[in-house]
Formats: C-alpha cells, sequence, structure tokens
C-alpha cells in the first residue's frame, strides 16, 4: 500500500520497507520486538471506559465560552472548536468502521459543520454519540474482539481499534482540561488516572 501524497501519514521505515505507525502492534511485528500491544482492558471494560470519557468530555466542553471557539490551540493549525468537535467525532467514525465503513484519516480529522456554532452544540454532538456508541454496544451480546475492521493502515482487530478510539478519545479530554485552567477555569471533575489506567495514553498531556 502506497500512503496518498496529499495526505501526512506516521510510518516507521527499515531499509526500502515501511509500516504504518498508527499500530504499536504493527510496529513491534515489523522491528521483531518482543512487547505485548495486546490490550490491557476487555472490550467491555472498554466499553465502560469510552462511556466515561465521553461523559466527561461533555461537561468540560460545556465549560468553555464560546468566545474561544475560533481561537487557535497552542503550536497547533486547529481551533477550539474543532478539537471538541474532534474527540466525538473519533467515537463516531469507530462506529462507521464497525458497519463496514473504511476508517480513513479524513473521517477522522473533519471539521463540525456550520450550524455548530457553540460548545453547548458540541456538547450536544457527544451526547447523541454517546447514545449511538451505547446502542451499538448493547445491539449484540457477542462482540468478536478479534474480528477485523478496515482502516487506513491495514485491516485491524476491532479490540484493537477500540482501545486506539478510547484513548484517542481520552488523551484530548485531558487537554480540555489542561485548556481550562490555562483559562483560569476549574475543570469540572476531569479524567483521573484510575480512568486512564490501562489505556495507553502519552505520558505528556500536550507535546509540544
Amino acid at each position: 500500500v502506497t500512503p496518498p501524497r496529499c495526505a501526512i501519514y506516521t510510518v516507521v521505515s527499515k531499509g526500502d520497507e515501511w509500516v504504518f505507525a498508527q499500530s504499536l502492534g504493527d510496529v513491534s511485528k515489523f522491528l521483531s520486538l518482543d512487547v505485548d500491544t495486546a490490550p490491557k482492558l476487555t472490550m467491555t471494560e472498554m466499553a465502560q471506559r469510552l462511556d466515561v470519557v465521553l461523559v466527561t468530555a461533555q461537561r468540560l466542553v460545556r465549560q468553555i465560552p464560546d468566545s474561544l471557539l475560533e481561537n487557535k490551540l497552542r503550536n497547533r493549525d486547529r481551533t477550539y472548536r474543532s478539537l471538541c468537535f474532534h474527540i466525538f467525532r473519533v467515537a463516531e467514525t469507530f462506529l462507521e468502521v464497525t458497519e463496514g465503513v473504511t476508517l480513513t484519516r479524513d473521517s477522522l480529522v473533519a471539521d463540525p459543520p456550520e450550524s455548530i456554532k457553540s460548545f453547548n452544540q458540541i456538547a450536544d454532538y457527544g451526547v447523541s454519540v454517546q447514545g449511538k456508541v451505547e446502542t451499538w454496544w448493547n445491539a449484540t451480546s457477542n462482540h468478536d474482539p478479534a474480528a477485523l475492521l478496515t482502516t487506513y493502515y491495514g485491516d485491524q482487530p476491532i479490540h484493537n481499534v477500540f482501545e486506539r478510539t478510547t484513548w484517542h478519545c481520552a488523551q484530548h479530554t485531558r487537554q480540555l482540561a489542561m485548556l481550562l485552567q490555562g483559562a483560569d477555569i476549574e475543570p469540572d471533575m476531569p479524567l483521573t488516572p484510575a480512568q486512564l489506567d490501562g489505556l495507553p495514553v502519552p505520558e505528556k498531556v500536550w507535546d509540544d
């Protein structure tokens, strides 16, 4: 597979060979590393954890004043509005992939529609996404963790993609708490270390 020239991807190369760096398991196998990259949480635990993350994100998003909607994040060409929308879009994109849609980078980084003009509207969107995740999870009692999903970095077990979705949303939700603190607003019940336990989130909340 050759990455499209118009997109930006992170890869690990060795000579003329390369692998997408989106999956730690693929990287470990490519470099012949003896590293256990399997998800630490079960599918059930992941579903519970993602629910907590989405609820927390909704609460923190509602705390941000609309005067910051179009403000740019530090060292990023992204607005507060886009970041907040992105948290819930990541979870919604996961659901689309479980329905047979191929996960693309463009779908993950899509900007919010023009109709969303406030942080409360973004949080309301988050409520709807949370409901969709709950409906998907409750639709069957047997979620096969080995079932494959089609992504831009190859076919991946749903367990791995579910983990990536959960920690991706969690990492950005950590960033929301930091942004609120930077605006002299006390975050209302941000994520705790216990709620992040078992997720491979980066050590730093913000990578400068």
